[in-house]
Formats: C-alpha cells, sequence, structure tokens
C-alpha cells in the first residue's frame, strides 16, 4: 500500500544545504518556470539533471543565463559546491554529491536507460546530506528519480514532486507519487515560491 503524498506546500525551514533538481521530457519548460523563481540572493546551491541526448553538448548553462538571476554552470569533477550556483549534470556522466561537498562524475552503466541518471543524483544527496538536501522531481516520460526522492525523503530531507495533472509528461512524478516518495505534490509556481524561500541553515 502506497502512501498518499499532501498536496498542500511545506513551510521552509531555515535548515537546508542543497537542492537538486530532475526532469526529462518537458523539463526545459518546467525549469523555465521554476528557476527564474530564485532570487539573486538566493543562498543554495542548486543541482540540475535534465535527460539529453548522449552524443549531444549540453548548452543548459548557458541557455538558462539568459532566464535566471544566479550562476549557472555546468558541473566539473571535484569541484566544489558554492552557494547562489545553477549547477547542471553535463551529458553522458552520472553525477553525484560527495560527503565533502564536491562533486563527483562517474561513467557507470545507465539507470532507467539515461547517464546522467536523476536517481544518482538523489540517491547521493541523501548519503551525503540527509535531512539537508531538498529533492525536485518534475515532468518526464520514465521512472527515473522516484527511487532518489524517496532516498532522500527516508534521509529526513524535504521532497516535491510536480502535480503530475499538470506536468507535460506526467509519468515521472506520478512514479514518485506511488512510490510514495513525495511529501508534497505541487504546480510549478508553488515549487518555485517554496524553493524561494529557502534559506541556508546559518
Amino acid at each position: 500500500m502506497t502512501t498518499a503524498a499532501p498536496t498542500s506546500a511545506p513551510r521552509p525551514a531555515r535548515r537546508f544545504a542543497v537542492v537538486v533538481i530532475g526532469a526529462s521530457a518537458g523539463g526545459i519548460e518546467a525549469l523555465g518556470t521554476v528557476l527564474p523563481m530564485l532570487p539573486k540572493h538566493y543562498t543554495l546551491p542548486v543541482v540540475v539533471v535534465l535527460h539529453l541526448p548522449a552524443d549531444e553538448p549540453s548548452l543548459l548553462a548557458e541557455v538558462f543565463s539568459y532566464k535566471v538571476g544566479l550562476a549557472t554552470k555546468e558541473a566539473d569533477e571535484k569541484e566544489r559546491l558554492q552557494p547562489g550556483v545553477i549547477y547542471f549534470a553535463p551529458t553522458s556522466y552520472h553525477l553525484l554529491l560527495e560527503a565533502d561537498g564536491t562533486f563527483a562524475l562517474s561513467t557507470e552503466e545507465p539507470v532507467h536507460f539515461s547517464r546522467p541518471s536523476i536517481d544518482v543524483l538523489f540517491e547521493s544527496a541523501a548519503d551525503a546530506y540527509g535531512e539537508r538536501a531538498v529533492g525536485v522531481l518534475l515532468t518526464g516520460a520514465s521512472q527515473d528519480g522516484a527511487r532518489g526522492l524517496l532516498a532522500i525523503r527516508e534521509a529526513g530531507g524535504q521532497t516535491l514532486a510536480q502535480d503530475p495533472a499538470e506536468a507535460m509528461i506526467s509519468i515521472m512524478p506520478a512514479a514518485a507519487v506511488e512510490l510514495g516518495a513525495a511529501r508534497a505534490v505541487l504546480p510549478l509556481k508553488d515549487i518555485g515560491r517554496f524553493l524561494a524561500g529557502l534559506e541556508k541553515e546559518a
């Protein structure tokens, strides 16, 4: 039996250290709603995995640099996360968060036919940050991310899923809801408002 996820926005807390976001089909449009809502003084690093064709370079950091008020870049091996920066996973690599606050890249086998995998990022965030992680799963056409979102929830972190009824492709957020991985199921604008209200623990 699955646990029904609440549908109201949780109250932001001043205790989080990182936001991780996953999306697939329809994700550029969804991120285009959520990420511009983050204020210029945002104090958290934001790490994004978006499924893209493996044989094409990612231009996400460049594309979103014109849409958001924060710095954007592609994550690099051993790079240390910085507050107020939006990082995008490079194509053809899994992106992981390490306990020492750095990134790791991996060429291990795809997960749900995807590399980078949202599950891999989310599970590493759960391991490295536990209750200080915020996971967000958006539109997509696979079940990648649902298991990882559950790992963040079980570690005590905050977990949000886009309302499947609003998503361009509902499979991904619906899988998270079915698994009981999402503490809240919200439309994009409410996700953006919640994330904008988060501040790094002093």
